[in-house]
Protein backbone atom coordinates (compact mmCIF):
# COMPACT_ATOMS: atom_id res chain seq x y z
CA UNK A 1 0.00 0.00 0.00
CA UNK A 2 1.20 3.69 -1.04
CA UNK A 3 2.13 5.61 1.88
CA UNK A 4 -0.10 8.48 2.70
CA UNK A 5 0.36 11.52 1.32
CA UNK A 6 1.41 14.49 4.21
CA UNK A 7 -0.22 17.79 4.16
CA UNK A 8 0.81 20.73 5.97
CA UNK A 9 -1.43 22.61 7.23
CA UNK A 10 -2.25 25.76 9.87
CA UNK A 11 -3.40 24.65 13.26
CA UNK A 12 -6.64 27.04 12.78
CA UNK A 13 -10.11 25.70 12.36
CA UNK A 14 -10.26 27.54 9.15
CA UNK A 15 -6.90 26.22 7.75
CA UNK A 16 -7.95 22.66 8.88
CA UNK A 17 -11.41 22.72 7.01
CA UNK A 18 -9.83 24.22 4.20
CA UNK A 19 -6.74 21.37 3.91
CA UNK A 20 -9.69 18.50 5.14
CA UNK A 21 -11.71 19.47 1.63
CA UNK A 22 -8.45 19.12 0.06
CA UNK A 23 -7.45 15.64 1.28
CA UNK A 24 -10.93 14.77 0.58
CA UNK A 25 -10.68 15.52 -3.00
CA UNK A 26 -7.16 14.15 -3.53
CA UNK A 27 -7.77 10.86 -1.38
CA UNK A 28 -10.44 10.01 -4.33
CA UNK A 29 -8.47 10.93 -7.72
CA UNK A 30 -5.18 9.60 -6.33
CA UNK A 31 -6.28 6.77 -4.47
CA UNK A 32 -4.32 7.37 -1.76
CA UNK A 33 -4.77 8.20 2.31
CA UNK A 34 -3.91 11.85 3.15
CA UNK A 35 -3.23 12.98 6.96
CA UNK A 36 -2.90 16.08 7.89
CA UNK A 37 0.19 17.53 9.63
CA UNK A 38 -0.21 20.56 11.95
CA UNK A 39 2.49 23.77 11.28
CA UNK A 40 2.17 26.43 13.62
CA UNK A 41 3.03 29.52 11.99
CA UNK A 42 4.45 33.22 12.94
CA UNK A 43 0.67 34.51 12.29
CA UNK A 44 -0.54 32.06 14.87
CA UNK A 45 1.32 32.84 17.33
CA UNK A 46 2.69 36.52 17.03
CA UNK A 47 -1.12 38.49 18.04
CA UNK A 48 0.22 41.50 17.13
CA UNK A 49 -1.88 44.04 14.56
CA UNK A 50 -0.87 42.31 10.62
CA UNK A 51 -0.69 45.95 9.83
CA UNK A 52 2.25 46.49 12.38
CA UNK A 53 4.05 43.36 11.89
CA UNK A 54 3.28 42.93 8.17
CA UNK A 55 1.22 40.46 6.24
CA UNK A 56 3.87 39.69 4.03
CA UNK A 57 4.23 35.64 4.38
CA UNK A 58 3.55 35.42 7.77
CA UNK A 59 1.12 32.35 7.32
CA UNK A 60 3.42 30.68 4.52
CA UNK A 61 6.97 31.42 5.89
CA UNK A 62 7.03 28.50 8.29
CA UNK A 63 4.90 25.74 6.18
CA UNK A 64 6.87 26.44 3.34
CA UNK A 65 9.94 25.66 5.71
CA UNK A 66 8.47 22.82 6.56
CA UNK A 67 7.89 21.40 2.99
CA UNK A 68 11.40 21.95 1.84
CA UNK A 69 12.59 20.24 4.84
CA UNK A 70 10.66 17.41 4.04
CA UNK A 71 7.90 16.95 6.92
CA UNK A 72 5.16 17.23 4.55
CA UNK A 73 4.60 16.62 0.80
CA UNK A 74 2.12 19.55 -0.04
CA UNK A 75 0.58 22.76 1.38
CA UNK A 76 -2.54 23.85 1.28
CA UNK A 77 -2.79 28.07 2.06
CA UNK A 78 -5.19 30.61 1.40
CA UNK A 79 -3.75 32.25 -1.44
CA UNK A 80 -4.37 35.84 -0.54
CA UNK A 81 -2.28 35.26 2.22
CA UNK A 82 0.70 33.99 -0.41
CA UNK A 83 3.49 36.59 -1.56
CA UNK A 84 3.58 36.84 -4.98
CA UNK A 85 6.81 34.85 -5.23
CA UNK A 86 7.37 31.47 -4.96
CA UNK A 87 9.92 30.17 -3.62
CA UNK A 88 12.72 28.28 -5.60
CA UNK A 89 12.01 24.82 -5.28
CA UNK A 90 8.03 25.12 -4.91
CA UNK A 91 5.35 25.29 -7.01
CA UNK A 92 1.63 25.90 -6.45
CA UNK A 93 0.29 22.81 -8.38
CA UNK A 94 -3.39 23.19 -8.29
CA UNK A 95 -5.85 26.02 -7.82
CA UNK A 96 -9.01 24.15 -7.15
CA UNK A 97 -12.37 25.99 -8.04
CA UNK A 98 -12.70 29.29 -6.19
CA UNK A 99 -15.53 29.79 -3.70
CA UNK A 100 -17.51 32.83 -2.86
CA UNK A 101 -14.93 35.78 -3.08
CA UNK A 102 -16.91 38.49 -1.43
CA UNK A 103 -16.52 39.76 1.98
CA UNK A 104 -19.34 39.60 4.72
CA UNK A 105 -20.84 41.96 7.02
CA UNK A 106 -21.86 40.35 10.51
CA UNK A 107 -23.99 42.47 12.72
CA UNK A 108 -26.69 42.01 15.80
CA UNK A 109 -29.52 44.02 13.98
CA UNK A 110 -29.37 43.90 10.16
CA UNK A 111 -28.30 47.54 9.47
CA UNK A 112 -26.62 47.89 6.60
CA UNK A 113 -22.89 49.05 6.49
CA UNK A 114 -23.53 51.93 4.75
CA UNK A 115 -26.21 53.02 7.49
CA UNK A 116 -24.26 52.92 10.48
CA UNK A 117 -24.52 55.28 12.98
CA UNK A 118 -21.49 57.87 14.23
CA UNK A 119 -19.78 55.66 17.12
CA UNK A 120 -20.83 52.16 15.84
CA UNK A 121 -17.30 50.08 16.26
CA UNK A 122 -16.50 47.70 13.00
CA UNK A 123 -13.96 45.35 13.66
CA UNK A 124 -11.42 43.85 10.70
CA UNK A 125 -7.67 43.61 11.02
CA UNK A 126 -7.37 44.75 7.23
CA UNK A 127 -5.93 47.50 5.70
CA UNK A 128 -8.01 47.13 2.79
CA UNK A 129 -11.37 46.88 3.92
CA UNK A 130 -10.42 50.00 6.91
CA UNK A 131 -10.04 51.36 3.84
CA UNK A 132 -13.21 50.40 2.22
CA UNK A 133 -15.11 50.98 6.02
CA UNK A 134 -14.33 54.61 5.98
CA UNK A 135 -15.65 55.13 2.06
CA UNK A 136 -18.74 53.19 2.92
CA UNK A 137 -19.28 53.95 6.83
CA UNK A 138 -17.20 57.50 7.23
CA UNK A 139 -19.41 58.08 10.51
CA UNK A 140 -18.06 54.42 12.29
CA UNK A 141 -15.21 53.86 14.46
CA UNK A 142 -12.70 50.65 13.08
CA UNK A 143 -10.90 48.62 15.89
CA UNK A 144 -8.08 46.87 14.70
CA UNK A 145 -8.79 43.00 15.58
CA UNK A 146 -6.82 39.57 15.40
CA UNK A 147 -8.53 36.04 15.80
CA UNK A 148 -10.32 33.46 14.57
CA UNK A 149 -13.61 33.50 12.81
CA UNK A 150 -15.40 32.13 16.03
CA UNK A 151 -14.15 34.66 18.27
CA UNK A 152 -14.98 37.72 15.97
CA UNK A 153 -18.33 36.81 15.61
CA UNK A 154 -18.59 36.59 19.52
CA UNK A 155 -17.09 40.08 19.54
CA UNK A 156 -20.41 41.21 18.12
CA UNK A 157 -22.72 38.44 19.89
CA UNK A 158 -21.38 40.08 23.27
CA UNK A 159 -22.12 43.90 22.14
CA UNK A 160 -18.50 44.15 22.28
CA UNK A 161 -18.48 45.01 18.80
CA UNK A 162 -21.27 46.03 16.85
CA UNK A 163 -20.35 44.63 13.61
CA UNK A 164 -17.24 42.70 11.60
CA UNK A 165 -16.00 41.70 8.15
CA UNK A 166 -14.84 38.60 7.31
CA UNK A 167 -14.56 36.78 3.73
CA UNK A 168 -17.78 34.85 2.69
CA UNK A 169 -15.37 31.83 1.56
CA UNK A 170 -13.94 31.48 5.33
CA UNK A 171 -18.05 31.08 6.63
CA UNK A 172 -19.11 28.52 4.00
CA UNK A 173 -15.81 26.47 4.81
CA UNK A 174 -16.10 25.95 8.34
CA UNK A 175 -19.94 25.23 7.55
CA UNK A 176 -20.91 27.96 10.06
CA UNK A 177 -24.37 28.87 10.34
CA UNK A 178 -25.33 32.18 11.19
CA UNK A 179 -27.63 33.47 13.69
CA UNK A 180 -26.59 36.91 13.05
CA UNK A 181 -27.46 39.21 10.04
CA UNK A 182 -25.34 39.10 7.37
CA UNK A 183 -24.83 41.30 4.46
CA UNK A 184 -22.75 40.68 1.56
CA UNK A 185 -20.99 43.01 -0.04
CA UNK A 186 -21.21 42.86 -3.85
CA UNK A 187 -17.47 42.92 -5.91
CA UNK A 188 -18.50 45.15 -8.25
CA UNK A 189 -18.60 48.23 -5.27
CA UNK A 190 -16.49 46.29 -2.36
CA UNK A 191 -13.57 43.95 -4.68
CA UNK A 192 -11.64 41.81 -2.16
CA UNK A 193 -7.70 40.41 -2.02
CA UNK A 194 -6.30 39.29 -4.76
CA UNK A 195 -6.90 35.42 -4.41
CA UNK A 196 -9.66 35.72 -2.12
CA UNK A 197 -11.84 33.08 -2.04
CA UNK A 198 -8.92 30.92 -3.35
CA UNK A 199 -6.49 28.42 -2.02
CA UNK A 200 -3.19 27.50 -3.41
CA UNK A 201 -2.31 23.52 -3.43
CA UNK A 202 1.66 23.82 -2.78
CA UNK A 203 4.78 21.03 -3.36
CA UNK A 204 8.17 20.83 -4.29
CA UNK A 205 9.44 21.48 -8.10
CA UNK A 206 11.08 17.60 -7.67
CA UNK A 207 7.76 15.69 -6.27
CA UNK A 208 6.98 12.53 -7.81
CA UNK A 209 5.32 12.54 -11.12
CA UNK A 210 2.21 10.53 -9.68
CA UNK A 211 1.56 12.90 -7.02
CA UNK A 212 2.15 16.40 -9.61
CA UNK A 213 -0.36 14.16 -11.63
CA UNK A 214 -3.49 13.82 -9.16
CA UNK A 215 -2.57 17.41 -8.09
CA UNK A 216 -2.99 18.13 -11.57
CA UNK A 217 -6.87 16.95 -11.57
CA UNK A 218 -7.65 18.70 -8.95
CA UNK A 219 -6.96 22.66 -10.67
CA UNK A 220 -9.25 24.59 -12.29
CA UNK A 221 -7.95 26.80 -15.19
CA UNK A 222 -10.67 29.39 -14.89
CA UNK A 223 -9.54 30.20 -11.05
CA UNK A 224 -5.90 30.32 -11.89
CA UNK A 225 -5.83 32.25 -14.69
CA UNK A 226 -7.98 35.23 -12.69
CA UNK A 227 -5.98 34.53 -9.44
CA UNK A 228 -2.97 35.21 -11.42
CA UNK A 229 -4.28 38.23 -13.10
CA UNK A 230 -5.08 39.66 -9.51
CA UNK A 231 -1.38 38.76 -7.95
CA UNK A 232 0.13 39.92 -11.13
CA UNK A 233 -1.62 43.64 -10.24
CA UNK A 234 -0.56 43.14 -6.41
CA UNK A 235 2.79 42.01 -8.05
CA UNK A 236 3.20 45.29 -10.34
CA UNK A 237 2.48 47.74 -7.68
CA UNK A 238 5.21 46.22 -5.67
CA UNK A 239 2.15 45.51 -2.86
CA UNK A 240 2.35 42.74 0.50
CA UNK A 241 -0.59 41.06 0.93
CA UNK A 242 -1.53 43.36 3.64
CA UNK A 243 -1.94 46.08 1.57
CA UNK A 244 -4.49 48.71 1.06
CA UNK A 245 -5.60 47.45 -2.36
CA UNK A 246 -7.91 45.22 -4.05
CA UNK A 247 -8.07 43.30 -7.35
CA UNK A 248 -10.57 41.03 -8.77
CA UNK A 249 -11.06 39.22 -11.63
CA UNK A 250 -14.05 37.07 -13.52
CA UNK A 251 -12.89 35.00 -16.69
CA UNK A 252 -16.39 34.94 -18.65
CA UNK A 253 -15.68 32.91 -22.49
CA UNK A 254 -12.95 34.36 -24.16
CA UNK A 255 -12.73 37.88 -22.18
CA UNK A 256 -11.64 38.36 -18.27
CA UNK A 257 -13.22 41.55 -16.60
CA UNK A 258 -10.65 43.10 -14.00
CA UNK A 259 -11.93 45.24 -11.10
CA UNK A 260 -9.09 46.93 -8.87
CA UNK A 261 -8.82 49.85 -6.11
CA UNK A 262 -5.65 51.12 -4.30
CA UNK A 263 -7.16 52.47 -1.31
CA UNK A 264 -5.47 55.63 1.14
CA UNK A 265 -5.11 54.46 4.54
CA UNK A 266 -7.81 56.65 5.70
CA UNK A 267 -10.26 56.00 2.84
CA UNK A 268 -10.04 59.77 1.77
CA UNK A 269 -8.95 58.70 -1.83
CA UNK A 270 -8.86 55.39 -4.34
CA UNK A 271 -7.45 54.75 -7.43
CA UNK A 272 -9.04 52.25 -8.96
CA UNK A 273 -10.10 50.80 -12.80
CA UNK A 274 -12.68 48.43 -14.54
CA UNK A 275 -11.16 46.77 -17.42
CA UNK A 276 -12.15 43.93 -19.57
CA UNK A 277 -9.20 42.14 -21.62
CA UNK A 278 -9.86 39.71 -24.62
CA UNK A 279 -8.14 36.09 -24.42
CA UNK A 280 -7.45 35.58 -27.66
CA UNK A 281 -10.14 32.86 -28.33
CA UNK A 282 -10.49 31.39 -24.94
CA UNK A 283 -6.76 30.09 -25.03
CA UNK A 284 -6.94 29.23 -21.73
CA UNK A 285 -9.11 26.58 -21.68
CA UNK A 286 -6.39 23.44 -22.16
CA UNK A 287 -6.01 20.21 -21.26
CA UNK A 288 -4.36 19.72 -18.09
CA UNK A 289 -3.50 21.32 -14.83
CA UNK A 290 -3.19 25.27 -15.37
CA UNK A 291 0.30 24.97 -13.92
CA UNK A 292 2.72 24.60 -16.78
CA UNK A 293 -0.11 24.06 -19.22
CA UNK A 294 0.58 24.86 -22.82
CA UNK A 295 -2.12 25.92 -25.54
CA UNK A 296 -1.36 24.44 -29.12
CA UNK A 297 0.79 26.94 -29.79
CA UNK A 298 2.93 26.73 -27.33
CA UNK A 299 1.90 29.49 -25.20
CA UNK A 300 1.33 29.34 -21.85
CA UNK A 301 -1.84 30.72 -20.56
CA UNK A 302 -0.59 32.02 -17.03
CA UNK A 303 2.32 34.16 -18.46
CA UNK A 304 0.17 36.27 -20.36
CA UNK A 305 -2.64 36.33 -17.20
CA UNK A 306 0.75 37.86 -15.32
CA UNK A 307 1.17 40.26 -18.06
CA UNK A 308 -2.56 41.29 -18.26
CA UNK A 309 -2.49 41.46 -14.39
CA UNK A 310 1.24 43.91 -14.39
CA UNK A 311 -0.53 45.64 -17.18
CA UNK A 312 -3.07 47.13 -15.11
CA UNK A 313 -0.80 47.97 -11.91
CA UNK A 314 1.60 49.91 -14.13
CA UNK A 315 -2.23 51.69 -15.40
CA UNK A 316 -3.20 52.31 -11.62
CA UNK A 317 0.92 53.57 -11.09
CA UNK A 318 0.47 56.48 -14.09
CA UNK A 319 -2.98 57.19 -11.91
CA UNK A 320 -1.16 57.77 -8.89
CA UNK A 321 -1.82 54.89 -7.44
CA UNK A 322 1.88 54.94 -5.25
CA UNK A 323 1.11 58.11 -3.94
CA UNK A 324 -1.95 56.84 -1.77
CA UNK A 325 0.19 54.63 0.20
CA UNK A 326 3.49 54.85 1.78
CA UNK A 327 6.81 52.42 1.21
CA UNK A 328 6.36 50.72 4.60
CA UNK A 329 2.45 50.17 4.06
CA UNK A 330 3.21 48.48 0.02
CA UNK A 331 5.77 46.55 1.70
Amino acid sequence: MSAPIRLGTRRSALAQAQSGHVAAALEKVSGRKVELVPIVSEGDTNRASLSEIGGLGIFATRLREALLAGECDILVHSLKDLPTVVPEGLLIAATPVREDARDVVITRDGTPLHKLSTGTKIGTGSPRRIGQVRRRAPRASVIDIRGNVGSRIARVESGELDAVILAAAGLSRLGIEQTMATEYLGLAEWPTAPGQGSLAVETTVDAPAELLASLAELDDADTRFAISVERGILEGLDAGCQAPMAAHAVVTGDKVRIRTVVYAPEGERRIGLDVTESLNGGYIRVNGSGNGAKTADGADPNHAAREIGLSVARRLLEQGAAGLVSREQLL
